[in-house]
């Protein structure tokens, strides 16, 4: 951690120019202008040739030449050994030694880079010196409240095993600027913006806050820093810090442009990657930090959380998946059946699984359900949602010749299937995809996974293995239902067409079968062939041909004609996920 006092606990050369003592001197800048903004940590007095080795740089060094040699050669080399230090400035008061500053002086001063001052007055060296050091012993003082404010808090977030997410949020509060959270690999794990520029990006480059989002022109800058692999700050005024412990390095905090921090903002990152440090110990898989990166890109995405697409599609990049060029499309990974193993081996399966379908050439990025807000259907273990970037051309996601041919995309996934379950699966577990429309640039990367999500679990329209596939292009009408099912002219229309069905499903008693909106949904599937249906609904024809007798007289309709299969067909799709 470094040691050095931040700037908020020293003072620049112009600010101790401005004070009241030291202007009483007519102060004349002689040499380095542009220089005026360095800091002074001390203010010292130099009388004759023995100071240097008492100084440490950084010091603003007052001095009348007094004890100086006035032969060129000794004042050239004293005046190189006193520039040597790194002081923060010379004030030289011109008197009856030294009528105008020595020209050695000017030249080192000159080739440091170090201000020269003239005074042209008599000042009283004491007084400069006791004003600046009351300001930097005050300044350092609230320096030293402040980092033990910082670490209070941060140990505090600690104890409570507050989130990645949080610990980066209260951070960004406490430097005032957007702090971003890298893995090792230069993946975006986290980020916050100050408060009044939030986003995953905020007010400069596209987010929104929500406690863990992003400034927008600096996590915009950030994330094509990233991906170009840089490691040194894009910019002045950005403090970066490595997210380290015991020898291992699992990342970075970084802190885009904003306003000092009495404890100094690096001290700040510091205390913060200390912090996550710990954490990444308490979490060895770092599975947290992995779920989190997800968490916020997908939250950003379907939330609406950015400005521009242009600076989403950047951190898009950032995050490893390419939108310029490609053909992007969302996707729903899901299973069907008892898998016959712990939950987290088939989760992983599908991910191993569905990473390998579209390697080496494609690009995915995946978000558990338990991330984000899906609802889980009974009985089905996590969906896994996915978004699928590949080039242009790639046969993967061309449509298939036939209606009953599946999609390339599953036959790939079915065949990393097999290779990859065990052999004691239970032949009835199967892989759902469900796959939206493909297309081209940001809009239709959301569009599409905006309504796979929608969609829901829907009939598949074609199996391959252990594959069962939906697709948005083959089931348009049931992707644009299920995309108006939350409106409430709609589900006011599913309770008035459907209500004597679920009425009777629902109630109890002799006479009462339950089933009857699983048979007209079996029916409504092949209304021209009862006895497929008969057979779907796994009845005999009898029984089946009872249940839609009785379906006809509740509901008051005739179910051979056209309009009235296309009212309950929308009505049950717009209800719930088919099974």
């Amino acid at each position: 951690m470094t040691t050095e006092s931040p700037e908020s606990a020293t003072i620049a050369v112009s600010e101790a120019l401005a004070l009241p003592e030291l202007a009483a001197g007519a102060p004349e800048v002689l040499v380095g202008a542009e220089h005026l903004d360095r800091r002074l940590r001390w203010a010292h007095v130099v009388a004759g040739t023995g100071a240097a080795p008492l100084l440490d740089g950084g010091e603003l060094l007052l001095t009348t030449g007094a004890g100086w040699p006035t032969e060129p050669e000794a004042l050239a080399e004293l005046a190189r050994g006193l520039v040597a230090t790194n002081p923060a400035a010379f004030v030289f008061e011109l008197g009856d030694t030294f009528p105008e500053a020595p020209a050695p002086l000017r030249r080192a001063c000159e080739a440091a880079g170090v201000p020269l001052v003239a005074l042209h007055r008599e000042v009283r060296f004491v007084q400069i010196t006791q004003r600046i050091h009351q300001r930097l012993l005050a300044a350092q003082s609230e320096a030293l409240v402040a980092r033990s404010e910082v670490h209070a808090m941060l140990t505090e977030l600690g104890l409570n095993r507050s989130p990645v997410d949080y610990v980066v949020e209260r951070l960004s509060e406490t430097i005032g600027a957007p702090v971003v959270l890298e893995d090792s690999a230069g993946n975006v794990v986290a980020w916050s913006g100050a408060s009044g520029s939030s986003g995953t990006s905020d007010e400069a480059a596209g987010g929104d806050g929500s406690g863990a989002g992003v400034g927008t022109a600096g996590p915009l800058a950030l994330s094509a820093w990233v991906s170009d692999g840089r490691e040194d700050p894009p910019a002045p005024g950005w403090d970066r810090v490595a997210v380290e412990a015991q020898g291992r390095r699992w990342g970075a905090l970084t802190a885009l442009p904003g306003p000092p921090h009495p404890a100094g903002r690096r001290t700040v990152l510091e205390l913060g990657a200390f912090a996550l440090a710990l954490g990444r110990l308490a979490d060895p898989d770092g599975t947290q930090w992995l779920r989190l990166s997800s968490k916020h890109l997908f939250d950003v995405l379907l939330g609406g959380r950015f400005r521009r697409d242009e600076e989403l599609a950047v951190q898009l990049s950032a995050y490893g998946l390419p939108i310029e060029g490609r053909v992007v499309l969302g996707a729903v990974l899901s299973s069907r059946g008892e898998f016959g193993a712990h939950e987290s081996l088939e989760r992983a399966i599908l991910e191993t699984a569905l990473r390998r379908t579209v390697a080496p050439e494609g690009r995915v990025i995946l978000a558990p359900e338990q991330t984000l807000d899906v609802e889980r259907e009974p009985g089905r273990a996590p969906a896994l949602l996915a978004l699928l970037s590949f080039p242009a051309g790639d046969a993967r996601v061309s449509q298939p010749g036939s209606p009953d041919i599946a999609h390339p995309l599953a036959v790939r996934l079915s065949r990393e299937l097999d290779m990859l379950l065990p052999s004691t699966t239970p032949p009835g577990w199967r892989a759902h995809l469900s796959l939206g429309a493909a297309g081209h640039g940001l809009r239709s990367l959301i569009t599409s996974l905006e309504r796979v999500r929608a969609a829901g679990t829907l009939r598949p329209v074609a199996g391959v293995g252990r594959v069962t596939v939906q697709q948005a292009e083959r089931q348009a009408l049931a992707y644009l239902v299920r995309g108006l099912s939350a409106t409430p002219e709609m589900q006011e229309f599913v309770s008035a067409t459907l209500a004597p069905l679920v009425e009777h499903d629902e109630g109890a008693g002799p006479g009462h079968s339950g089933d009857l909106l699983r048979v007209l949904s079996t029916y409504l599937a092949h209304p021209t062939n009862r006895s497929l249906a008969a057979q779907r609904a796994r009845l005999s024809r009898s029984v089946f041909y009872q249940r839609l007798a009785l379906i006809e007289e509740l509901l008051g309709v005739d179910l051979t004609d056209g309009d009235v299969i296309a009212t309950l067909a929308v009505a049950l799709l717009a209800r719930r996920p088919t099974d």
